[in-house]
């Protein structure tokens, strides 16, 4: 299996300082910054490239689990919300909610949410983030 890479660069103190992020593949590269990440400030921030990587994820364990079912899913939605937090320690990526929308014709909702569960549960992202809480929210449309 191929080694993926990123990188990031970062100059100046924490709240004047700029940043940016590339990955390997070259198919994004993003400035952050203080502003980008702490309020809504223009630019990225790592919690939002990490909800990225989980949605896509999550999507591409939910098609797997489907596909492994026998049932072709036509399209799978997934959002990240990934809460960054002031904790005793500093700051944590306190919870991951997954929302998902499936369409999947002859699937029943009792299997969808079980063969969301175990993606959920299976998708390498997930198990990255095993420290943090991860919710699911499942719609089979």
């Amino acid at each position: 299996m191929p080694v993926r890479t990123a990188e990031a660069e970062w100059t100046g103190t924490v709240t004047e300082g700029r940043g940016s992020v590339k990955l390997g593949s070259g198919a994004f590269e993003g400035a952050y910054s203080f502003r980008s990440r702490m309020e809504d400030g223009v630019g990225t921030n790592p919690e939002e490239l990490i909800g990225a990587a989980h949605a896509g994820c999550f999507s591409m364990a939910l098609s797997g689990q489907l596909t492994r079912a026998g049932i072709t899913p036509t399209r799978i939605h997934t959002t990240a919300q990934v809460r960054f937090d002031k904790v005793d320690a500093g700051f944590a990526i306190t919870n991951i909610t997954l929302n998902t929308e499936v369409e999947a014709p002859g699937l029943e909702d009792a299997a969808f949410q079980q063969h969301a569960q175990e993606a959920k549960m299976n998708c390498p992202v997930s198990k990255a983030l095993a420290g943090t809480q991860i919710n699911l929210q499942a719609k089979l449309l």
